[in-house]
């Protein structure tokens, strides 16, 4: 059990690298929004043509980023949505048993089928060079590739909680989130 704990641990740093990268990428994420904003309002005054669409597409790439690049690290720090009433009133096994059932069940299987189906995607973009369709747009075979990229990241962090959790069905404690 050690050594899957030992792969669980590399996982959780690597997402964890990706989020700081992630941290960042807002921030670049809002000056583009914001130098957007106030090259727009200048446009209207001078006429200068300043704002275009490279800066809106390039808001929409760092958003997709943000939240493709962000769902590994969501999901490390047990930070996404959950809809469960009775999620925080279980044990530490039945908790376990419930993220198990929901990594098994709905997580791996949905990270499956969205590589397999954006793949060809990705391929064909690549295969055209795809480019935007908007005067001044950037190409989208970049963007695109981040698809699966993301959700593979996101089945390597399930696959290190499917056996986080089958470690503590085991008997073993829960890790922090240093992994201790």
């Amino acid at each position: 059990m050690e050594g899957w704990l030992r792969l669980a641990r590399g996982i959780d740093r690597f997402s964890e690298r990706t989020g700081r990268v992630v941290y960042w990428l807002i921030l670049v994420m809002v000056g583009v929004a914001a130098a957007n904003a106030v090259l727009r309002y200048l446009d209207r005054f001078t006429g200068a043509g300043l704002s275009s669409n490279t800066w809106i597409e390039l808001q929409w790439y760092l958003f997709s980023l943000v939240f493709l690049l962000g769902a590994a690290y969501t999901l490390k720090h047990d930070a996404h949505v959950r809809v469960d009433v009775l999620f925080g009133r279980l044990s530490a096994r039945g908790r376990a048993w419930i993220n198990l059932l929901g990594t098994v069940l709905f997580l791996i299987p949905f990270c499956l089928m969205a590589l397999w189906m954006s793949w060809p995607v990705v391929i064909n973009s690549w295969a055209l060079l795809e480019q935007s369709p908007d005067p001044g747009g950037l190409p989208r075979y970049p963007i695109k590739t981040v698809i699966p990229l993301a959700f593979a990241l996101l089945l390597a962090q399930g696959v290190s909680l499917l056996i986080k959790q089958v470690a503590v069905l085991r008997g073993h404690p829960p890790e922090d989130e240093d992994g201790r």
